[in-house]
């Protein structure tokens, strides 16, 4: 089967880095044999699984704060129906504790 459209359809851009890590991601890519792509690719998912710890605190926070579940807060976050507390909704937060 070939996965070329596949492949090509979950592709995104992401904006320019700016010279200097641009130069970076260049010398990173040569010194692992990769094309820029590829390790900025690897860069981004290795950063993504650091931050692990992180995300899934601030994503329960958010969570409690709306009184809803973790798994409720994290696919509206992922499906993106997710909206930051209206102005109001910020008021009857503070004024219920």
């Amino acid at each position: 089967m070939d996965n070329t459209f596949f492949m090509a359809s979950k592709r995104f851009q992401v904006s320019w880095l700016g010279e200097y890590y641009m130069d970076c991601l260049a010398v990173e890519a040569v010194i692992k044999d990769r094309t820029k792509s590829l390790e900025a690719s690897s860069l981004l998912c290795s950063m993504l699984q650091q931050r692990e710890e992180k995300r899934r605190h601030i994503v329960e926070y958010l969570a409690q704060k709306r009184n809803i579940s973790f798994d409720d807060m994290w696919k509206q976050m992922v499906n993106g129906s997710y909206e930051p507390l209206t102005e109001e909704e910020k008021k009857e937060i503070d004024t219920s504790d």
